[in-house]
């Protein structure tokens, strides 16, 4: 188990997924110095930012929580409805970014 975050995993967990960490900020609603801090092992990381983060980066909810050094792994419990929905809305805005990065970066070619 994990007694502190892992932000080596989350690095090489979002280059495998062609994602960038500003991608994991907007899908879980950081800020960019919460994302900082988050990395530095110097903020929590919420229940519901592990389900966020579980989605994102397509690893299980007990993964996601191992990494962030969660002590308590965070049981499999289906969310809300509006949590679904603010969920499934910070995905597409995600990637709704990185298909505009994409975009742009074929366009430079």
């Amino acid at each position: 188990m994990a007694l502190f975050f892992d932000a080596g995993w989350f690095s090489k967990r979002l280059t495998a997924l062609n994602l960038q960490k500003d991608d994991m900020a907007r899908a879980t609603g950081w800020t960019p110095e919460e994302l900082a801090l988050v990395f530095k092992d110097q903020r929590e990381v919420s229940a519901r930012e592990v389900e966020v983060l579980s989605a994102l980066l397509h690893a299980s909810p007990g993964e996601i929580a191992n990494r962030c050094g969660i002590s308590t792994p965070v049981a499999a419990q289906p969310l809300s409805s509006a949590a679904q929905i603010d969920h499934l809305q910070k995905r597409v805005a995600a990637l709704e970014a990185h298909v505009a990065s994409l975009e742009a970066a074929l366009r430079s070619r």
